[in-house]
Parts: C-alpha cells; structure tokens; sequence
C-alpha cells in the first residue's frame, strides 16, 4: 500500500524554501496573464497567498 506524502516533511520543506517557491508561483502566474490565461493565473496567486499566510501562522500546540 502507498501512502501518501508525509505532511510535516513537506510543511517544514515548504517553509525553509517559501521565498523562491512564492517567486516562482508568481512568475507562473504572470506568464499565465501573458498568456491569456487568467483564470489559470488567478489559481497560482491564490495558491501563493494561502501558502504566504501559512507560513506567518505558528504552529498549533507552539508556545511561541
């Protein structure tokens, strides 16, 4: 049986490298505009601010 990706090695993964991987939904998003594809633009800026937002939230049961 396959599980599926470990979500504490992917969450401290995606916080130690949040700056690039932003830049690079952001330069997603702007190729998309280029392109024409708005609504598949839109989904990578939505994508990067939910990201953006949980990467300033503590974690839960943090004493921080």
């Amino acid at each position: 049986m396959t599980q599926g990706p470990n979500p504490e090695t992917v969450g401290a993964l995606a916080a130690e490298h949040l700056g690039p991987i932003l830049y690079a939904l952001e330069a997603c998003a702007l190729q998309m505009d280029e392109a024409g594809r708005q609504e598949e633009a839109a989904y990578f800026r939505a994508l990067a601010r939910r990201l953006a937002e949980a990467g300033g939230q503590p974690r839960e049961g943090s004493e921080t």
